[in-house]
């Protein structure tokens, strides 16, 4: 019964993480929304909002430390609470990253589109099914999966670098459009930012099925 007890606890611990994911995700993709449509109604509500993912990281902290504390665990087990702490932390830095990209779309406000946005939304589906995809691997303990979207972090930061270049050459050829180009390059620096957090969940991941901490990050930089 005891054993019981505390695989249902840790089942909730997981499954909190996975809301939270979800919440996060959803921010992410509201913020892009916001940015393309310019709905600076929905930015400023991203905002908003932005206090509960953190309130949502506070409850399963404490709750783990709860579960920490009453059920100690050890071992492999411990090294799940642990991971699922870290997550938590991670994620809501991704959701300030969010909350980033919807105070720049105020900050654009009805300014005409610089360019079509092509590669940024790419980045954020990338981002996001990276998210999604470790928070998976974690729950299946799958080492194999966690390595793979680490990986996929490269395919992140190249579309950055084709921003970057885009953007330059338009400030480069009309220095009107600084200001503009900077604020894209602020939202593509935030995607890329997630896309890295999610490398550290893959790194954890692998940590709690080996034991042992391995860089999982090839990337250049």
């Amino acid at each position: 019964m005891v054993r019981v007890n505390f695989e249902k606890q840790l089942k909730e611990l997981q499954d909190e993480m996975l809301i939270m994911g979800s919440l996060v995700e959803k921010t992410i993709d509201r913020s892009l929304e916001a940015l393309k449509k310019r709905d600076l109604v929905l930015a400023r509500q991203i905002i908003d909002d932005d206090t509960a993912v953190d309130m949502k990281r506070f409850e399963i902290e404490e709750k783990g430390i709860e579960f920490i504390a009453s059920q100690q665990p050890v071992a492999k087990d411990l090294r799940a609470v642990m991971v699922i702490l870290n997550a938590i932390t991670e994620m809501e830095q991704m959701a300030d990253h969010a909350e980033g990209i919807a105070k720049i779309a105020l900050l654009l406000g009805d300014e005409p589109p610089l360019k079509p946005l092509i590669d940024i939304p790419r980045m954020a589906a990338k981002a996001t099914s990276m998210l999604r995809r470790s928070l998976t691997a974690f729950i299946e303990q799958d080492i194999a999966a966690a390595k793979q979207i680490s990986s996929e972090d490269d395919e992140v930061d190249n579309l950055y670098d084709q921003v970057y270049r885009e953007l330059l050459i338009f400030m480069l050829q009309d220095p009107k459009t600084i200001t503009r180009a900077t604020y894209l390059l602020w939202v593509a620096s935030n995607l890329e930012r997630i896309a890295d957090r999610v490398t550290n969940i893959c790194k954890r991941i692998v940590f709690l099925i080996t034991g042992k901490y391995e860089d999982l990050n090839t990337s250049k930089y």
